[in-house]
């Protein structure tokens, strides 16, 4: 009677398999149930004339069952081609694998014969093989020209919508970046596009990262325009190499730029971007902006960093409040460790050797040496403050004045 409720259990699966999404598992599953059915009829005379009575010939049955379930393995294995996990669909390996000796170009003509002459998915093992063998730019185009043809070939035969997953667009957008072919690696941040990739933030910050490492700002902004145009959602990650970029190229402005982009655009940013941004400011000597980064930080974080702590110190130097300058330092040296209490005294170095020539050269000529007086003074009286807490060093007045 068991092998007759597996003859119902079974033909209830498949008369219900379209609702059903089919993994491995399951057609595995289903082919153990064909094998034991098998079995049970041919061993047990009981069970094969009952099932003939109730459902007909039974080892017609399994027959069909066999068709059925074979058919439904192709299905599935090309459904679930161009996933981010190979699957081995007969490529000729144990594991779906492509030898390491195969060339690019051969492998994009192995996808090419599957899809034009066999009508058939190929594995997908062999598009991230050809991914990951990419060395030039002309690897890129044969990968970007199988990438159209695999997209017309899902739409049509597969009635697959979808765009490739995350995962691979990343991957073709570290290829290019790989080779140096940064135009193609772009196309990955198109939301329209005729390759089935999919756009996403993570594909931008290869980019983004590639642009740091070459210090190349005109890169950024357009990997910026593209994120914006694209409706890429705005990271924390994408400023802080945003603002890292600007911030080691010296472009104020277009820190600013970003810096408003992100904020506006609901981007949770991340102590250190609020660093480098805060300094920058205090570098510029641009106070009005030091205090609105300033704000928008203290409503997301509770404490300062030394460099946030020092930022506001600077400013206040600026408007000639030396001892509420003081006060700031003393407050953060006062809870922080012990052990680390000496990075204070050493941040305070720079503050009163490098800092004000630095903020002196980029100020008007006009402005230069009042500011220089406003800083001589203003730090002098700021050390003396802090003498409280041992901080005590002297003062290179001709030091704060180079420059003017």
């Amino acid at each position: 009677m068991q092998g007759i409720w597996k003859v119902g259990r079974l033909a209830r699966v498949l008369r219900d398999r379209s609702s059903i999404l089919f993994n491995t598992e399951q057609l595995h599953a289903i082919g153990v149930s064909c094998f034991s059915l098998q079995w049970r009829y041919s061993h047990t005379n009981l069970v094969s004339s009952s099932c003939s009575a109730l459902y007909g010939n039974p080892m017609q049955m399994e027959s069909k069952c066999q068709r059925v379930v074979s058919s439904l393995k192709c299905h599935v294995s090309q459904r679930s081609s161009y996933s981010s996990k190979a699957i081995d669909v007969g490529s000729g390996s144990t594991d779906g694998s492509v030898p390491n000796a195969e060339t690019v170009k051969e492998i994009y003509e192995k996808i090419l014969k599957s899809i034009v002459d066999q009508k058939t998915a190929p594995p997908n093992a062999y598009l991230w093989s050809l991914i990951a063998k990419c060395a030039n730019e002309d690897d890129i185009k044969l990968l970007f020209d199988i990438l159209q043809r695999l997209r017309i070939f899902r739409l049509s035969n597969l009635r697959i919508h979808e765009n490739f997953n995350c995962a691979l667009c990343q991957e073709v957008t570290k290829a290019c970046i790989r080779v140096g072919a940064i135009t193609f690696g772009q196309k990955a941040l198109y939301k329209h596009n005729l390759y089935g990739l999919t756009p996403n933030v993570g594909s931008a910050h290869h980019l983004l990262m590639f642009a740091k490492k070459h210090n190349d700002v005109d890169l950024m902004v357009d990997i910026m325009k593209l994120v914006s145009k694209n409706e890429l959602p705005l990271q924390p990650g994408t400023a802080d190499l945003v603002f890292s970029i600007c911030y080691h190229n010296d472009k104020w402005e277009l820190m600013c730029k970003y810096g408003k982009m992100f904020v506006k655009g609901g981007a949770r940013l991340r102590q250190g971007s609020f660093d480098l941004w805060m300094d920058f400011a205090a570098k510029m000597g641009d106070v009005d902006s030091l205090w609105k980064i300033e704000k928008i930080r203290s409503e997301s974080m509770n404490h300062h960093t030394i460099s946030s702590a020092f930022s506001c110190a600077k400013a206040l130097l600026i408007e000639s409040k030396s001892e509420e300058a003081a006060a700031i330092i003393q407050v953060f040296y006062e809870n922080l460790p012990v052990s680390k209490r000496q990075s204070i005294t050493s941040e305070l170095q720079k503050l009163v050797n490098e800092w004000p020539i630095e903020v002196i050269k980029r100020q008007k000529e006009e402005s230069r040496k009042e500011l220089a007086r406003t800083l001589q003074s203003g730090i002098s009286a700021m050390v003396d403050a802090l003498s409280s807490i041992g901080a005590k060093m002297d003062v290179n007045v001709e030091r704060v004045t180079i420059g003017v």
